[in-house]
């Protein structure tokens, strides 16, 4: 899991190939801080997504305890590494499971 999550990170803070290349202490800590800050709303958004699907009478009893047990929001399939991202800060996010599936 954690090499998975490495992976993403390489992903989501991918300038200078996810390395930070300066040696100046406001800088390193605010690359650190930010990533921080992408990883936990990576994390926030995959919650909620989760919590949309199960709230979805036909998954809720799918799982058992177990299964759940091993469930992890450290997911990032769904994340678009490359290319332009287009915020709609008019719009929010649907997770409330009623008006998308999410696959």
């Amino acid at each position: 899991m954690v090499e998975a999550w490495n992976r993403a990170n390489a992903v989501i803070y991918y300038g200078k190939s996810g390395a930070i290349s300066t040696n100046r202490r406001e800088e390193v800590e605010m690359a650190a801080l930010c990533l921080r800050i992408l990883q936990a709303s990576l994390v926030y958004v995959n919650t909620l997504m989760l919590q949309a699907v199960f709230a979805e009478p036909e998954w809720s009893g799918l799982l058992g305890s177990a299964d759940r047990r091993g469930l992890t929001p450290l997911f990032w399939g769904h994340v678009r590494p490359y290319g332009e991202v287009r915020l709609d800060l008019g719009s929010r996010l649907d997770l409330s499971g009623t008006n998308s599936r999410l696959g």
